[in-house]
């Protein structure tokens, strides 16, 4: 099944199942038809279980839905149901859906554990990574499936086919980045100056992050970025873009009080990426514009990158020695985390996850805090593996969510 196919598949099954959702009359049917017509299983009542018994305390439960190849537990609930709040249970207890697939593993073989827990209402998914058991869960809603499908390829596979995905989709993202940057560098007066080339690397990472952010939603709401573009014909861009790139350092009580609304929607960035102001931005010609737009962000969804991958693809793309030199090239997820994960992702990430499952809030607020701060205060030195560079990506899977952003992280 090609993406695109696989795209209109998602499509169609979230438009069926769009206001539907009863736990005891629709889960199997569901849960099949995602399995088979967008994910492609044949036949998916031998991939999928449901209903498998467990002995809990001396008393039968019964998980909704097992995935055994590869280890995914599913808690299902009906339509409206919130996934966040603790339910009632038959014996009096309140659990939320996820304590209630916890409560499962608890008694399964260790044999038999999930690596994945899903719990469902028929109109969000929650996903949650038991490796890390105490971090927030991803959340994907139905509506946005035809776009997000690839959040759920672990249901079908062991990981080594949603790898090559990020591998390609990255090197893509890679290959867009070198087209921009070649497009822009034709429009510089003098395009080896090392202000240029400063320049056109400063307005190639800004544009990528506004990029990723119209797709992850980071400022607001999806497409954001390309909608406030294509109200320009590109002999304007190129000011309207200087003038987002302002209003983006800027916090809202400190901007004009008379902005236009266009401008006014979109929130401050903190972090230091737009604070520069003494940076060169040629002029747009019709290709950027059709190059940004149309290529860049309709045909392209920056959210399916990985950062640890996309990181040394897009350092590559940025050097002029190393494109001339053989390309883009990308070090293994595999091979990062082989080195940064013991140095000090793994410390982090422990650290992160125990502040997170703090459950009084203001308490919670005021931890991380003082952890982003620390994350400010870091600073770590490339000598072994290109890899360590791409911490700062790293940092964006480990904090995939959370309402802060690790500004100030240093590389040196």
């Amino acid at each position: 099944m090609t993406n695109t196919q696989q795209r209109a598949a998602a499509k169609k099954f979230a438009d069926f199942w769009k206001g539907k959702g009863y736990e005891k009359g629709d889960t199997a049917p569901f849960w099949l038809s995602l399995l088979r017509d967008v994910y492609g299983i044949e036949n998916p009542e031998q991939f999928i279980s449901f209903e498998d018994k467990v002995l809990m305390d001396k008393a039968n439960g019964f998980m909704d839905v097992m995935i055994p190849s590869t280890k995914v537990l599913i808690e299902q609930k009906s339509l409206n149901v919130d996934l966040s709040k603790p339910i009632k249970q038959s014996d009096g207890s309140f659990l939320t859906p996820f304590q209630q697939a916890k409560r499962y593993i608890v008694d399964l073989p260790v044999s038999q554990h999930p690596r994945w827990v899903v719990t469902c209402n028929f109109s969000t998914f929650f996903v949650y990574d038991m490796e890390r058991p105490h971090g927030e869960p991803e959340k994907i809603n139905l509506e946005d499936l035809p776009t997000e499908f690839h959040r759920l390829m672990f249901l079908v596979d062991n990981g080594n086919e949603r790898i090559k995905r990020e591998m390609e989709v990255s090197i893509a993202a890679g290959e867009i980045v070198g087209l921009l940057y070649d497009a822009f560098a034709k429009q510089y007066v003098d395009p080896t100056s090392e202000r240029a080339l400063k320049s056109l690397n400063v307005l190639c990472v800004r544009l990528v992050f506004c990029l990723y952010a119209d797709d992850a939603g980071i400022f607001g709401r999806k497409a954001m970025f390309h909608d406030y573009l294509a109200e320009f014909e590109a002999r304007h861009m190129r000011k309207s873009l200087i003038e987002l790139f302002d209003v983006l350092d800027t916090l809202p009580e400190n901007r004009d009080l008379y902005l236009d609304d266009n401008l006014a929607c979109f929130p401050y960035v903190n972090g230091g990426l737009f604070d520069e102001k003494d940076i060169e931005i040629p002029h747009f010609t019709d290709e950027i514009r059709i190059l940004l737009l149309t290529k860049a962000s309709e045909n392209f969804n920056w959210s399916e990158i990985s950062p640890t991958i996309f990181g040394a693809v897009f350092e590559s793309t940025l050097n002029p020695d190393t494109r001339r030199s053989g390309g883009m090239h990308y070090t293994s997820l595999e091979n990062i985390h082989k080195v940064i994960d013991p140095l000090f992702f793994d410390e982090l990430q422990k650290e992160f996850e125990q502040i997170c499952a703090i459950a009084v809030e203001k308490t919670k607020t005021a931890k991380l805090d003082v952890f982003q701060k620390k994350l400010a205060s870091l600073s770590f030195l490339e000598i072994i593996l290109p890899a360590l560079i791409q911490f700062k990506f790293a940092l964006g899977l480990l904090f995939k969510g959370c309402a802060f952003s690790p500004r100030g992280v240093q590389i040196a």
